[in-house]
């Protein structure tokens, strides 16, 4: 007989694939119980598919599932809670109009009155709060809650259909630091209450920081398993990637020049009439990146979009070069920005970098097929566009280096490849990107995050947008920091941390640290540029 209790987790050779695609390949794994164990791998990796089966979206092919040393039959989502499984997933599902306690009830109802389920789990919920200090309004609607609270109402549905095993995928993607910080608080509660915990995440620090063990992925096949407290974030690129990975941006110091884009009293509705930009005033210089940070849904997007051309603005003026761009509508449109040398990297590729069903070559030219190196006469070349796709596709390292290739046959790194190389090679006066690493590989991570530093050593100007604290403080010359529609403070990559942008983030100002404005004044001095 075994020695030590069976494992909450074990799956045995367990494979799944999609028509030609093997998406997991005899994968074993043991998660023990009362401990939390990390799952990481590429984009592409599998991740997701071996979860979607241990909760019965998928079956698999192969292979078997035992559950504390039981072999146990997953065949749909209902098996997987009879089980004692409960997954949070990276997109809530909650309904939005619907208070928590009607959330938590919903699907787990007893009886044909409404009313005995929601005495019992207003019960419950209460006792759940208290335990893993997990405490939420039960009569709240799901809409007036932010995501940190309705991350926390996903987790009370799970440990209410009495779950020993929660699944978190990608769980801290739209937190800011101090409630991923929270969300760890109760994550190391719930395993000192003997709850185990299996954590996707592609943030290396995350998994150093809350993980006992870390599982790593590659190609559809377990790579390796080891004990956090013996491994690297260093060693877990290279078992990811298959080689070593460059984890901090090397770069030079910045030296920036004259103003590029100057932004004053940007104002922004949305298609309801919510102002969605509350008078957002910043510029950015030559051989600068300018970061703007912020939770998600903040007005980041709406910033990208007025000033790539793709909205019009209510209120305010924008300048590129010390000449005006239309804000109206009329003339603002993303050719007109092209033209005047603003080359855009939107942050939802598949939706607005790419025709997914169109081949690569003809996405390379996309936005760019009038220029006359593409055109002999009326007619397009479309010989010459794919010559100039293959040199692109080869300098930037896109697999399969294919540009007959449709797009939506690539994978998400290799796709941001191809929207990347199609901007950054028009040698812009400035760059606007956006979520520039958006479920992207480690590896190509490192690839696009140089070719962006390359871009500002050339001269011009970055405007980066990204809710990953970690790009921003290492890509980042100068930090924006943006709270429902308005810049909350500016701030130097070496002189701040992710608890101050953190803070910054939730909308809280420290009146005791003004705004960088000296900072930035004396580095500008220090760099040979003028300051505003």
């Amino acid at each position: 007989m075994a020695d030590g209790p069976a494992p909450a987790i074990e799956l045995r050779g367990i494979s799944k694939a999609f028509g030609a695609v093997q998406a997991n390949k005899d994968i074993s794994i043991r998660v023990m119980p009362g401990t939390i164990h990390g799952i990481i791998g590429e984009n592409g990796a599998g991740k997701s598919t071996l979860m979607s089966i241990l909760y019965g979206f998928y079956r698999a092919d192969a292979g078997e599932i035992l559950i504390a040393g039981r072999k146990t039959d997953i065949p749909d989502s209902q098996a997987a809670i009879r089980a004692g499984i409960g997954m949070v997933f990276q997109h809530f599902k909650l309904v939005e109009n619907f208070t928590v306690l009607e959330n938590i009830v919903l699907g787990a109802e007893e009886g044909v009155l409404l009313n005995t389920s929601l005495g019992k789990a207003r019960k419950l919920l209460r006792q759940l709060s208290d335990e893993y200090e997990l405490h939420v309004d039960p009569d709240a609607l799901i809409e007036d809650l932010g995501v940190g609270m309705q991350q926390r109402v996903e987790i009370l549905k799970a440990l209410y259909r009495q779950a020993d095993i929660l699944i978190l995928d990608e769980p801290t993607g739209v937190l800011t630091p101090a409630e991923a910080d929270h969300l760890f608080r109760i994550l190391r509660g719930l395993k000192d209450q003997g709850k185990t915990v299996v954590l996707i995440t592609h943030k290396l620090r995350e998994i150093m920081e809350i993980t006992d063990t870390v599982s790593v992925m590659r190609r559809g096949q377990m790579t390796a398993t080891v004990r956090t407290a013996e491994t690297s974030p260093e060693k877990l690129a290279e078992l990811m990637v298959g080689r070593k990975v460059l984890l901090q941006v090397d770069k030079a110091p910045p030296r920036p020049g004259e103003v590029v884009l100057k932004v004053e009293n940007l104002r922004i509705h949305d298609e309801q009439g919510v102002e969605r930009l509350r008078g957002v005033s910043f510029d950015v210089r030559a051989g600068e990146v300018l970061g703007i940070a912020g939770v998600a849904g903040n007005g980041q997007s709406e910033l990208l979009e007025v000033l790539g051309g793709m909205r019009p603005a209510q209120g305010g003026t924008v300048q590129l070069t010390g000449e005006a761009l239309d804000l109206t509508g009329s003339r603002s449109d993303a050719r007109t920005r092209r033209a005047r040398g603003i080359a855009h990297v939107p942050e939802d590729r598949q939706r607005e970098g790419l025709i997914m069903d169109f081949h690569a070559w003809e996405n390379v030219g996309f936005g760019y097929h009038d220029d006359p190196a593409y055109n002999r006469g009326v007619l397009m070349d479309n010989d010459a566009l794919r010559r100039d796709a293959e040199a692109k596709i080869a300098r930037f390292d896109v697999r399969p280096a294919d540009c007959w290739q449709k797009a939506r046959n690539f994978s998400g790194g290799n796709q941001q490849k191809i929207v990347v190389a199609r901007e950054i090679e028009r040698d812009p006066v400035l760059l606007l990107v956006g979520q520039p690493t958006r479920g992207v590989d480690i590896g190509a991570i490192e690839f696009i995050h140089q070719q962006i530093v390359a871009l500002r050593d050339a001269g011009r100007a970055v405007l980066l947008v990204s809710v990953e604290l970690d790009e921003i403080l290492s890509l980042s010359d100068r930090i924006a920091v943006m709270f429902d529609g308005r810049i909350m403070g500016e701030r130097l990559p070496d002189t701040t941390d992710e608890r101050e942008l953190g803070l910054l983030m939730a909308g809280i100002t420290d009146t005791d640290r003004p705004v960088a404005t000296a900072e930035v004044e004396a580095n500008l001095a220090r760099s040979g540029g003028k300051a505003r």
